[in-house]
């Protein structure tokens, strides 16, 4: 089932044995230069990249490219509670999904992958189970390591509240650590005039949750996060092009580190692996949106894809 939406968005319903995912296409699947697949974080669906590939920075490579946005089941706005006897996926059964998900869309060519947080995690998975499938991983604040006992205590928690009180302010704030760091995480708090932005940003995110997230459905991704397997054994058999990017102040900016560590050790052609840090941010694809497209456009150009952009630094 095909469907128009805003922003030039087609809409199809992929079912899977998984269960169903939505999907939401940006461009010319037939005619793009690219295809580019994003999996959301926690809390979100494929609206958390909208200002990002609208941003001017971006609007040259994105009239080039097919944007495929997949939102995992249960997350989209506004969702009906998923089943009572539905079992919620894995992460790594999320991520050989994918395949299955870009077979029926009739994609035949390998695509790049952009995704943060626990999207980056799901996508780093995908191309593990089918890396003829990837040309290349934009992993933004991805972790490699399996839950530590503080993050599994506090998403037992914040699990619990969703489940009994619905998004509570102290579950919404969980999130917004999680996205945005902990500079962020108090609601109320005022800050200077130069962050005002910023704060209203975190602002319409509380509200998105509160509105427009069933945090029964979320609950389910949250426990799935939380028991994620290892992925720093299994990076030998990622074989494309890869950028892994953080902000300095990012809640996962260590583990970020230890994966690129690992990543270094790993990858077989040094040559394919790139990183970046942005200083002073947490959220890069929110503060940094210039920064964060000057690299992903040379990322892609360097992978071979969407030559004859013009470069602008930042």
């Amino acid at each position: 089932m095909a469907e128009t939406t805003g922003q030039d968005l087609k809409q199809e319903v992929v079912d899977t044995d998984l269960g169903r995912f939505n999907v939401y296409l940006q461009g010319d699947l037939g005619h793009a230069e690219a295809i580019i697949l994003t999996v959301h974080d926690l809390g979100c669906n494929h609206t958390m990249y909208n200002d990002f590939v609208n941003h001017p920075s971006m609007k040259e490579l994105t009239s080039r490219v097919v944007w495929i946005h997949v939102d995992l089941p249960g997350q989209e706005e506004n969702a009906p509670d998923l089943p009572a006897d539905y079992r919620f996926p894995t992460m790594a059964e999320m991520g050989g999904c994918l395949g299955v998900v870009l077979d029926k869309l009739g994609v035949t060519r390998p695509v790049m992958c952009f995704g943060e947080g626990a999207g980056a995690n799901i996508l780093a998975r995908f191309a593990i189970c089918h890396p003829m499938k990837v040309h290349g991983l934009c992993l933004i604040h991805c972790t490699g390591t399996t839950a530590g006992i503080m993050e599994t205590m506090k998403d037992k928690v914040m699990q619990w509240k969703l489940d009994h009180f619905g998004m509570t302010p102290s579950t919404a704030a969980y999130l917004v650590m999680h996205r945005f760091g902990s500079t962020w995480q108090q609601e109320g708090k005022k800050f200077e005039a130069v962050d005002k932005q910023m704060e209203q940003i975190v602002e319409d995110f509380r509200n998105k949750l509160k509105k427009e997230v069933n945090p029964k459905n979320l609950t389910k991704f949250v426990d799935s996060f939380m028991k994620r397997s290892e992925l720093l054994p299994d990076l030998k058999n990622i074989t494309c092009f890869v950028l892994l990017v953080t902000g300095e102040k990012a809640s996962f900016n260590h583990t970020c580190k230890t994966l690129e560590v690992n990543f270094r050790k790993s990858i077989e052609n040094k040559k394919k692996l790139e990183s970046l840090e942005v200083e002073g941010v947490a959220n890069v694809i929110v503060e940094r949106p210039e920064k964060l497209a000057e690299a992903f456009l040379y990322f892609m150009q360097g992978a071979g894809l969407v030559s004859g952009i013009p470069m602008v630094r930042h």
